[in-house]
């Protein structure tokens, strides 16, 4: 598929200039202590109905870490911390606590005991270099790092709970390769037929699942978009380009400053009949990271060794829906949202039923008559992003989790970018209208979700009675169209990364 580049104005972090805030895109560098973490950054959560062709049945999870990678970013490009868990969490049966969790965790090898080496004046000397010749998939004897990962599959509780290993259903290996980033093409003249065979079949140890599930980890093409600039000179467009998305042209005027940017993805696609409790379809998901409690610096560093790490695991970083610790969580919060499970959403109810960001949206564009919405406490707020929506993927619980009821058809083609929010019209769910695609965000959320528009409508009101929300209907816009169509039709849907160099 021929890649297209994405802009964003994200003109949805509005407030962002004024509250101080670190986010950088969807949750890239979202909380001050993760921003010493990159490696551990989620930055993007998906979770939806499989849509390639004879899929069906599958849910497709998407966690993308290590944000803002360049491409040129060598000679140590962007491995994963061998020292984390990453972690994928699913709550099956609506209590806002995971019932399945799938964790990861990566080892960086040399190769060889030193690592490559090349004969100089006699001697033996390792290089400095990531590889030292072309890598293709039949030889990969010039790579000089190799990063491996196991995954582990909890039952219960992700620390207390029943461990089973993940395995290759074609090998019934436990220990996975994760592909080289993408130096450049002289290193890797196919990168795609290179990277090709590290997406696996695997074997899910789930009683009574016998289907296979797929697994790719590894570098992707950023799957977000943003415009830096603007955000951080207090919202620099015009009113009419904030409020004017209601056509095509109006939705994609802005340039995105990280449209050249890589991240980790770790994907999986799962039967949904081994991920959903019985006489149940809906599911919720999120991802997080977490490091060891304690940390002492080798003050004689080895490659293996640079520190010495021990006690419990400490969460720090977290994202189910997006935006959510970027646009709604105030700054002092924001390091603790992250160490938090959704379990225990109740102690951030105030940020969601009395937003700031739709207060500060007012401010800065009340002068064309932007208004927030009068309302109090936001109980649609609460239904989008805390309890689900009824009818659709309601479960339970109330914690800010990704939401996706499993039983509603997807769509390869016909996706509309606003996804289920278009279910609705003049705050009243409405399947009937034209525009409705329940299997679109906050019904789960896809690649081509355009969820910075979504969450900015929402959030000025679009799910309110016009008469509790003066602006909700108006075209509320981030300045770029984000659709279906900047991705691939299949597994694991988001696009090969940018190479370092080009021929």
């Amino acid at each position: 598929m021929k890649r297209r580049t994405k802009t964003m104005g994200l003109v949805l972090a509005g407030g962002l200039a004024f509250s101080g805030a670190h986010a950088l895109a969807s949750s890239h560098r979202e909380a001050p202590f993760v921003t010493k973490n990159p490696k551990i950054d989620a930055t993007d959560f998906y979770m939806f109905n499989s849509y390639e062709d004879n899929r069906a049945g599958y849910v497709t999870v998407i966690a993308n870490y290590l944000p803002l990678q360049d491409a040129y970013g060598g000679p140590n490009f962007f491995t994963l911390d061998p020292e984390a868990l990453y972690e994928i969490h699913i709550d099956n049966t609506g209590d806002g606590q995971e019932d399945l969790t799938f964790q990861f965790q990566f080892q960086n090898n040399l190769n060889g005991t030193d690592g490559l080496k090349v004969p100089v004046g006699g001697k033996m000397i390792a290089v400095p270099l990531h590889n030292i010749g072309p890598v293709t998939s039949a030889d990969q004897g010039s790579l000089n790092v190799a990063e491996t990962y196991t995954v582990k599959l909890i039952r219960g509780n992700r620390r207390t709970g029943m461990v089973a290993s993940v395995s290759n259903a074609s090998t019934a290996a436990t220990t996975f390769t994760k592909p080289s980033d993408y130096v450049g093409t002289k290193s890797f003249p196919d990168y795609a037929s290179y990277v090709a065979p590290y997406t696996y079949p695997i074997t899910i140890p789930i009683p009574g699942c016998t289907a296979q599930g797929r697994m790719f980890v590894g570098q992707r093409s950023e799957s977000f978009a943003v415009n830096l600039g603007v955000i951080f000179d207090l919202v620099h467009a015009p009113p009419g380009v904030v409020i004017g998305g209601n056509t095509a042209a109006g939705r994609n005027l802005a340039p995105s400053t990280i449209a050249d940017k890589n991240i980790t993805t770790l994907a999986l696609e799962l039967p949904a009949a081994c991920l959903v409790s019985t006489g149940k379809t809906i599911i919720s998901g999120w991802t997080t990271a977490s490091v060891r409690q304690g940390r002492v610096i080798n003050p004689k560093a080895t490659y293996g060794l640079p520190s010495k790490e021990g006690g419990a695991w400490a969460q720090v970083s977290r994202l189910g829906n997006p935006l959510v610790n970027e646009v709604v969580i105030g700054v002092k919060d924001k390091d603790r949202f992250n160490s938090s499970e959704p379990k225990d959403d109740a102690q951030f109810a105030d940020y969601v039923t009395n937003p700031s960001l739709p207060k500060l949206i007012e401010i800065l564009f009340g002068s064309a008559g932007v208004m927030a919405p009068t309302v109090f406490p936001r109980t649609d707020l609460v239904t989008a992003f805390l309890t689900g929506i009824d009818g659709v993927n309601k479960d339970g619980s109330t914690a800010e989790v990704l939401r996706l009821n499993t039983a509603l058809a997807a769509h390869k083609t016909g996706q509309n970018d606003l996804g289920a929010a278009q279910c609705f019209v003049s705050g009243v769910l409405t399947p009937a209208n034209a525009n409705c695609d329940t299997a679109g965000f906050p019904n789960g959320r896809r690649p081509g979700d355009d969820v910075t528009d979504i969450a900015l409508r929402v959030m000025m009101g679009f799910l309110l009675p016009p008469a509790s929300a003066p602006s909700g209907q108006l075209g509320f816009t981030d300045a770029v169209l984000q659709d279906a169509s900047q991705f691939d039709n299949q597994f694991p849907y988001l696009q090969l990364p940018h190479p370092g160099t080009t021929d």
